[in-house]
């Protein structure tokens, strides 16, 4: 899993944050509290590497081509696809993944992957696609629909409950969740406003600031040539987690208090299936990956650990108060990289594509066989009405732009002489 860190532009950044681009590593410098007394081992120096380092200048479209563009390609050719930024609460996971609200330069990976997945399909005239689009949120461990437009939403009991299942071949399988056609960016675009506004809508007003839930956007591709039986169908996942949080420094009580454990523990169980990918990756007998601990990480199974291209954003606070979070966030980054995915292509032959070619096939070859017997019936020559709706067929034939078209004379000479008399008027 590649990983990228980047890092939140604050007023007054901590001279014991230092980032070096040219190695893509940040190290930090933390003296040891004196306080501790004479037995100290807490340690002064901690340093990681990334594939790629965002720096507080890094703007949101070098973001997109650093981190996405090489996702969304794979994901046009038909493999998974995953983007998930991680990190303390207010560190800028949100602003990533989704954007500001405010300005256009400010979109974030997703509406930046939309475009481009549009983009790239207005660019493939030999090929046909359709998106599709899901929307899931994950609150206190339950799954919801964000694009539940039947019904009035006025509180998170609104939305439709999602139930997430295991198919047979292992992967994940959701119960309740809707998927709506995109066929342009704008339409795309709509629908994750709408799962935005829901989303929204659902937040706790005690903390409008923070995300409190999950948030998982797949954008489902399916592809194919012109003409051909061989289907390509990926899935794009774009998860904007809740950010992680230390209680007793947030200072919350009630609801908020409730939604912070449930954020803890979802976010401390991804970190035990990391490990548990981790030390399979090292060569140690782990047979069970617990994935099912929680909703969150089993909507993840497929990204961590299995057929899928799967990339990391940590976001990091460069503020002096915020640097124990960031040295926390940089190793669970590190522990991601350990992890290693299968991608594989997702192609198949589509079954109604293929059937109907193999019964163009049987026509044709009927057809053959009767004039290698010259099985001609004894018969007067065509009436004028079977001429006109020959003509009619040999012009719809000649109209038609599909490679799949075919003209079916039923293996008749004289049907064949009279198509090609008809043939040389249309010239």
């Amino acid at each position: 899993i590649d990983i990228y860190v980047r890092i939140k532009p604050v007023p007054r950044p901590s001279p014991r944050l230092v980032v070096d681009t040219s190695e893509n590593k940040i190290e930090f410098n933390i003296p040891k509290n004196e306080s501790a007394g004479l037995v100290n081992n807490q340690r002064e120096h901690f340093e990681f590497r990334f594939n790629g380092i965002l720096t507080a200048e890094a703007k949101q479209d070098e973001v997109f081509e650093r981190v996405a563009r090489p996702v969304v390609t794979g994901a046009m050719e038909g493999y998974n696809g995953t983007i998930f930024a991680y990190g303390q609460t207010g560190s800028g996971k949100t602003f990533t993944i989704t954007g500001g609200p405010e300005r256009y330069v400010d979109r974030g990976i997703i509406p930046r992957c939309i475009s481009a997945i549009f983009s790239e399909i207005s660019k493939r005239s030999d090929q046909q696609f359709t998106v599709h689009i899901s929307y899931l949120e994950i609150y206190n461990n339950e799954g919801y629909d964000l694009l539940d437009a039947e019904r009035e939403i006025k509180a998170m009991e609104d939305l439709q409950q999602v139930h997430l299942g295991e198919a047979e071949d292992g992967t994940v399988s959701y119960r309740n969740l809707s998927m709506y056609r995109a066929n342009n960016e704008e339409e795309a675009l709509n629908l994750l406003f709408l799962g935005d506004t829901n989303r929204t809508i659902s937040e706790t007003p005690m903390n409008m600031a923070s995300s409190r839930s999950h948030c998982i956007f797949t954008i489902h591709i399916e592809g194919r040539k012109v003409g051909e039986d061989v289907v390509r169908r990926s899935k794009l996942n774009l998860v904007d987690l809740a950010g992680s949080e230390r209680v007793s420094k947030t200072g919350v009580d009630g609801t908020t208090l409730r939604e912070a454990k449930y954020i803890n523990l979802s976010l401390h169980y991804l970190e035990q299936v990391i490990i548990a990918l981790q030390e399979k990756a090292m060569g140690m007998n782990r047979p069970h990956i617990p994935y099912r601990n929680s909703m969150m990480t089993m909507a993840l199974k497929d990204s961590l650990g299995g057929n899928c291209r799967t990339t990391m954003v940590a976001t990091v606070n460069a503020a002096q108060d915020q640097l124990d979070e960031s040295i926390s966030t940089c190793r669970f980054a590190q522990r991601v990289a350990m992890v290693r995915n299968t991608v594989m292509l997702n192609e198949e032959l589509d079954p109604t594509l293929m059937i109907r070619r193999l019964k163009q096939e049987v026509r044709e070859l009927k057809e053959e066989i009767r004039l290698l017997k010259g099985e001609e019936e004894e018969r007067g020559p065509l009436t004028p009405d079977e001429i006109t709706r020959l003509q009619g067929t040999v012009e719809t034939w000649v109209a038609d732009d599909s490679p799949e078209a075919a003209l079916n004379l039923g293996g008749s000479m004289m049907m064949i002489r009279a198509a090609f008399d008809i043939f040389k008027r249309l010239l």
